[in-house]
């Protein structure tokens, strides 16, 4: 049983709020709505289902609204674009054990190309202080230092100490680099195995 599995198995009715990225959206007072719904002014938006079990990326896209929005799949919501680096941090029991940062191309939101341990500190965001009183681990993903995604999950790519997880993707060579060993560990984007050091 994979870790979101057990948490949508377990997770108390009155939590499973923090799941939903339009929820957490509109918590955190960022410019955002679900399908349906006009956004204020034109512009660029990203555009993602509300919840999705499977992983950050997926359904994702970049989209310039003018007004409307019931063009858009259904289950999506719209949020403002955010820039800057994106960061995914481990707490366990509010307290911060882990940062990583991703780095991928801009035309993609799945295909990356490389996450890389690095030492940023970033405080556990007050709306989630609750949280870490009932669950043991919650992990962070940061654009720019705005909070766009939780998991009540760790970071299990980086387990065993881990300072660098490189994804090879389907067609891609798997002999590793020079200091790097190869891992298995497909998804559903189409990554077949990583290298890791």
């Amino acid at each position: 049983m994979t870790a979101e599995n057990r948490v949508w198995a377990t997770i108390d009715p009155d939590d499973i709020w923090i799941l939903d990225k339009l929820i957490l959206s509109r918590k955190m007072y960022y410019n955002s709505g679900p399908v349906g719904v006009d956004v204020p002014h034109p512009g660029f938006y990203i555009v993602r289902p509300c919840v999705n079990m499977q992983g950050l990326g997926l359904g994702a896209q970049r989209v310039w609204i003018e007004k409307m929005t019931e063009h858009l799949p259904v289950g999506h919501f719209w949020c403002e674009w955010f820039e800057g680096r994106h960061l995914s941090i481990d707490y366990h029991w509010g307290k911060q054990t882990l940062a990583v940062e991703g780095i991928k191309s801009a035309d993609t939101f799945t295909k990356w190309s490389h996450w890389l341990k690095v030492a940023d500190r970033i405080k556990l965001p007050n709306i989630l202080n609750e949280f870490a009183t009932r669950h043991e681990w919650i992990n962070c993903e940061f654009i720019g230092g705005k909070l766009i995604e939780v998991h009540l999950r760790h970071n299990e790519d980086f387990d065993g100490n881990i300072t660098h997880f490189i994804p090879v993707w389907e067609g891609e060579s798997i002999d590793p680099p020079d200091g790097y060993k190869y891992r298995v560990y497909p998804d559903v984007h189409g990554r077949i195995g990583a290298f890791i050091k």
